[in-house]
């Protein structure tokens, strides 16, 4: 790992550690997965400014959808024309494609650091002391299959909760657009993640991707 990135990494190191023995005396065994949730809903709580960005973006393009749908008919077979067409629609109305991808993107930073968290064996110049912890007896540094069975409990929730996202989405979304359908399928991609990344950040993708579904359901309850 490059060295500039020791410091991200490593003042995450302190903080899970920190969570896992303040909240060690309620969660016991358990208090280094429930700080890994606590980092998550802290990392997520940072990122609510972009959640209602999105969530207002997205309203403004399904507004559009009858504009979007007249300009497929009349450039379907032109694909240059219709996504020139598609951006000055977007700029007329002050929307963006890109809106909607802000809190995914801002996550993969503190994806990353979890992964490395728990794919390091030294931290700071010490040994990493978080390689040890264990949920239901499997080290939350075990990758993939190598977490087994817990890793396959934490993906079939992550099945569950994308069917719900997509769901949710399908009510919202034009699935006439190009990509669309396979654009609704990408919450599964969360699921396949799991086979190749350490437990702890399943655990990390299961809770933020079970947040994105409560908080778009109360954003737009809200708007």
């Amino acid at each position: 790992m490059p060295e500039i990135f020791d410091v991200p990494v490593a003042g995450a190191y302190h903080l899970v550690g920190w969570l896992a023995s303040a909240t060690e005396p309620l969660t016991g065994s358990f208090a280094a997965a429930a700080a890994i949730v606590l980092f998550t809903v802290a990392v997520r709580l940072l990122l609510v400014p972009f959640a209602r960005a999105a969530a207002r973006g997205q309203q403004a393009r399904t507004a559009l959808a009858p504009e979007i749908r007249k300009l497929q008919e009349k450039h379907g077979k032109n694909r240059e024309r219709l996504a020139a067409e598609m951006a000055n629609l977007q700029q007329e109305s002050g929307t963006s494609m890109f809106v909607g991808c802000l809190p995914m993107l801002a996550q993969l930073p503190f994806f990353w650091v979890m992964y490395h968290l728990f794919s390091t064996a030294v931290i700071s110049g010490a040994p990493n002391a978080l390689l040890g912890s264990t949920l239901f007896g499997i080290t939350l540094g075990a990758h993939g299959l190598a977490a087994a069975p817990v890793v396959f409990v934490v993906a079939g929730l992550l099945a569950v909760v994308s069917w719900f996202s997509i769901r949710w989405q399908d009510r919202r979304r034009d699935l006439t657009a190009p990509g669309a359908r396979f654009l609704r399928l990408l919450p599964y991609g969360t699921v396949a993640v799991t086979a190749f990344v350490p437990l702890a950040a399943s655990l990390y993708l299961l809770t933020t991707t079970t947040w994105t579904v409560v908080e778009r359901a109360m954003l737009y309850r809200m708007s």
